[in-house]
């Protein structure tokens, strides 16, 4: 099965790989008419050089003005070979950066609809190596592929119909040895595939791993880890030495092999050509010197596209590597599409309903079973149990992160599979103990869900989150740039920007999943204070570790191994002196 998979995964990908080429087809024509231009004048120079020589050679009275005329006329073919070609190399570079943007761009939007499952299973790092290093390799692959690979094909062909038009004999010794380079390069280059392909995966774990020890840095430092992580950075990067030398080893046997079977060929063509020459000296069909040697350039030029070939070959197989990494990212299933008579949500109320919801990550474990939820409009809904309980699979559910298994999510009596996305997470506001910003400026930051408020707007959210007092101290207020994931900022500065980007748009459903989980017990005081007015009305769901914080929930949810197994307001469920008792008293015991 493996050696299956070498041998038709780079025809696949090559067959992939040409589509997005078709779509420049005008440029690959003009380049391989340039091409064919440019093989034609190369081949022409050594002709032109020949009849120098034999006006030279063998007289008495040298024709120096005709020598002159023929220089240059020389010259002007190279001058023009050296144009057209120019012009062949900026169709080519055109052609291949414009495939890789391409690839690139659709690699991109597939990420963008990928489901989150795919995101979760698969390291960041390692799906970033995919759209910018190997798409990187992909793209010198196959400028070397168009530069050198149409010119060398069109060199060969033209170069034996050159020499099958002065000698017959010696293009016939060509031909013969011949395929001992095609051997040579074929033998190379089905070794080399795998290589190139297991170096393009040790690279992606590397940069997921790097990326891993950065963002995480502060662990690995207080856990004392840097040790452990540099000897596991040490493991990957032994393994992508030894692939990389391997790779390295196997791609660079083909030019030593391949110009040694050159040599045969141009010794092979030396001999037969000294051979005639001597046999048909002084008769009417004499072969001269000049046609000899124009014949060992054409030797030479037939025999150099073979050397630059097998080197193209190496480096399509590094490229096809790195593409089929890409192409897999491409063919990924999308997240499931929204049918064509979708139901966009308006006028939103906050009714609710999981019908018989089952729910798991993994087949052969069970998590969520046969859960029942009615959800009046306005209600605040509490979820609280142990962790792995089910809390946050409830959240990525309501926001049809990840789609049910069994039964259905129902908002405004419409099932959330036939109800746009965009429309359905609009409804939703959310504030997730895990902190999402982006580089630019706290006001950029703010207005993400909405970014046509005023200033006026902005700074009452800031005010009702008790940001505003932090930003204004910042160097230039709501106009500061910060960096990628808040920057320096605080941990709890991070959160409290979150739950002003949610005030500021006031949606009507709200998701506060720990909240004020980073923020100081004073200030999450005055934030429950604001979070009450900003919910009053509107459909809330609440999950929190500190029981203290949800007392004024209209209904509390005791979830246990993905089941309710408790519902009822705080003071009814303290009253059953169950699950939720023993949680809530674990917390204020002395």
């Amino acid at each position: 099965m493996v050696a299956k998979t070498k041998q038709t995964a780079p025809k696949g990908t090559l067959k992939k790989v040409l589509k997005y080429v078709g779509r420049h087809g005008m440029f690959m024509v003009l380049s391989m008419i340039l091409a064919a231009v440019v093989v034609a004048l190369t081949l022409y120079a050594p002709i032109l050089i020949g009849d120098a020589i034999d006006l030279i050679l063998g007289k008495d009275n040298v024709d120096f003005s005709g020598v002159a005329a023929i220089l240059i006329k020389t010259a002007v073919v190279i001058g023009v070979t050296a144009i057209v070609q120019w012009v062949m190399n900026a169709i080519n570079n055109r052609v291949a950066f414009h495939v890789v943007r391409d690839i690139r761009n659709e690699a991109f939007r597939k990420i963008e609809v990928l489901p989150l499952s795919y995101i979760d299973a698969n390291p960041s790092g390692d799906i970033v190596n995919r759209v910018i290093a190997d798409a990187d390799q992909f793209s010198e692959g196959l400028l070397m592929g168009f530069t050198q690979l149409f010119t060398g094909v069109a060199t060969i062909l033209g170069a034996l119909v050159f020499m099958f038009t002065i000698s017959w004999q010696i293009a016939v010794v060509v031909v013969v040895t011949t395929p001992l380079s095609l051997f040579v390069a074929k033998f190379i280059a089905s070794r080399t595939y795998r290589m190139f392909r297991l170096q393009s995966e040790t690279r992606g774990q590397q940069t997921a791993f790097i990326d891993e020890m950065i963002g995480n840095q502060k662990v690995v430092q207080a856990f004392s880890h840097e040790e452990k992580a540099l000897e596991e950075f040490d493991r990957i990067n032994d393994r992508l030495e030894e692939y990389s030398l391997k790779a390295t080893f196997f791609s660079s046997l083909s030019n030593p092999s391949t110009r040694f079977v050159n040599s045969v060929v141009y010794a092979g063509v030396a001999l037969c050509g000294a051979l005639i020459c001597i046999s048909t000296a002084g008769t009417a069909t004499a072969f001269t010197v000049g046609q000899l040697s124009c014949c060992l350039s054409y030797a030479n030029q037939y025999t150099k596209p073979f050397n630059e070939i097998s080197g193209v070959i190496t480096e399509l197989q590094n490229a096809l590597a790195c593409a089929s990494r890409l192409f897999e990212l491409i063919e990924e299933k999308p997240q499931v599409s929204e049918p064509e008579n979708a139901v966009t949500l308006k006028d939103v109320k906050g009714r609710v309903k999981l019908d018989n919801v089952s729910f798991s990550y993994v087949p052969e474990r069970k998590l969520i079973e046969d859960l029942n939820l009615t959800v009046k409009p306005g209600q605040r809904v509490a979820i609280v149990g142990p962790t792995g309980c089910g809390k946050t699979t409830i959240i990525n559910l309501l926001m049809r992160f990840y789609d049910v298994n069994g039964g259905s999510v129902n908002v405004e009596g419409n099932d959330i599979r036939n109800v746009t996305r965009r429309s359905l997470r609009e409804s939703y506001g959310m504030v997730l103990q895990e902190t999402w910003l982006r580089s630019g400026t706290i006001r950029e930051n703010i207005t993400m869900g909405k970014p046509d408020a005023t200033d006026e707007e902005i700074i009452a959210a800031a005010k009702a989150s008790h940001a505003h007092s932090f930003i204004r101290r910042m160097p230039q207020g709501y106009d500061t740039v910060i960096g990628e994931d808040g920057g320096s900022l605080s941990q709890g500065q991070k959160q409290l920007l979150c739950i002003t980007r949610v005030m500021l748009c006031l949606p009507p459903m709200l998701i506060l999943d720990e909240a004020t989980s980073s923020i100081d017990t004073r200030t999450e005081i005055k934030i429950q204070d604001s979070f009450a007015k900003m919910m009053k009305g509107r459909t809330s769901f609440i999950v929190a570790h500190r029981l203290s914080t949800i007392r004024e929930a209209d209904v509390i949810l005791v979830m246990k191994d993905g089941h309710i197994i408790e519902q009822g307001n705080h003071e009814q469920l303290l009253a059953k002196n169950g699950f939720y008792a023993n949680l809530y008293n674990s917390q204020f015991a002395v």
